[in-house]
């Protein structure tokens, strides 16, 4: 009797345990299956919406490309399938390298530059590549093109020019510490162009060129195609346009040539400079801290930076006992194309400026 009993409680017990268990697991699948559908329903609801701004983004793009004239030029770098990237060019972050793989770096050196390349002056001899050939734009490194074709001119130095309102950015709005009225010669708005990037001296340079602004434009990229710089093309003197592009290959050439241009030289590499606008005194300084380091030895440089081009700078200098011309472009980072420039010259001495493989897709190799 007791033995029936309790196998009566344990069957009423199992019954009630399966009823438990089965209403958990009913519960357990529903609630994600629920939970899901209503993720997947706000899903559906988010990429029409991003659907509806692709479109309309697509269509602005082409409005644009219709309105607009751009440079066509050709990105090369590391995608994940090693493609070449073919592109029209138009505005872009100091970043916008990374998509196209220019990121990468050759083994050795960590370089914050996107484009880095490094010649024996005497030789021609490629020490360091990274992507050499890619087509980007070069902003205020353009001023030594703009010096080259104003001392080309043989224009006087001493030809007293005049800032105007249309020597002011119109482009990216930058100000500028040369007022509209400043009056300096032909050799101090070049010297402070070349030094401290002045925007408005160099545009004044262009506007007293022989047949204007437009004849100027004309002679840099005509001088660029005597040099062989066959990828590059010039929009503005002072580089404040994206629309100056080049390569690093084609750079080298340009320092080559500018190099052959004593007060290029100098007025590149100097310190300080004071200029007499006409309204007190303005002391210029260089923007470049390298020339105020004494370990290095600079015979001509560079700089240069908008948004579209990143931190940039080019020097012909002297290391391990060789001189050697140096590009970098498209860094990120106030002072780290500064920082670049000195890991390369470490690494050249640590090295004595042994030849590496060209991290450049589709470049030369070396």
């Amino acid at each position: 009797m007791k033995i029936a009993l309790f196998s009566s409680l344990n069957v009423l017990r199992g019954v009630a345990l399966g009823t438990i268990v089965a209403g958990l697991a009913v519960a357990t699948v529903a609630t994600p299956i629920d939970a899901f559908a209503a993720t997947d329903g706000a899903r559906v609801s988010h990429h029409k919406k991003h659907a509806k701004k692709e479109a309309k983004s697509a269509a602005a793009t082409e409005v644009r490309a219709k309105d607009s004239r751009r440079v066509r030029y050709t990105l090369r770098g590391h995608s994940r399938h090693g493609v070449v990237h073919r592109v029209a060019f138009e505005p872009r972050s100091p970043t916008a390298g990374q998509p196209f793989g220019l990121q990468e770096t050759p083994e050795g050196v960590a370089l914050r530059s996107n484009v880095a390349f490094v010649v024996d002056q005497n030789t021609s001899e490629v020490l360091f590549d990274k992507n050499s050939t890619s087509v980007v734009p070069i902003a205020s490194i353009s001023k030594l093109m703009t010096a080259m074709v104003v001392l080309d001119s043989k224009e006087p130095l001493t030809e007293q020019i005049e800032v105007t309102d249309e020597d002011r950015d119109y482009i990216k709005h930058t100000t500028s510490r040369l007022r509209v009225g400043s009056v300096l010669t032909r050799e101090d708005m070049l010297h402070i162009a070349l030094m401290a990037s002045e925007n408005r001296a160099a545009a004044a340079l262009s506007r007293y060129y022989p047949g204007g602004r437009p004849a100027f434009i004309a002679a840099m990229n005509a001088k660029a195609k005597a040099l062989g710089m066959n990828d590059t093309h010039f929009e503005s003197p002072t580089g404040l346009t994206s629309e100056n592009v080049s390569t690093a290959r084609d750079l080298v050439k340009m320092i080559d040539a500018a190099y052959q241009y004593p007060l290029i030289r100098k007025f590149s590499t100097d310190r300080s400079y004071d200029v007499y606008p006409g309204r007190g005194v303005l002391a210029y300084n260089s923007t470049n801290a390298l020339v105020r380091n004494p370990t290095w030895d600079i015979g001509l440089q560079k700089t240069g930076f908008i948004n579209e081009a990143g931190e940039c700078l080019v020097m012909q200098a002297t290391i391990h006992g060789r001189p050697m011309v140096m590009v970098l472009l498209d860094s990120t980072g106030k002072y780290s194309r500064f920082a670049d420039a000195t890991r390369l010259r470490k690494w050249l001495d640590d090295f004595g400026g042994q030849r590496i493989t060209s991290a450049d897709a589709g470049g030369r190799g070396t």
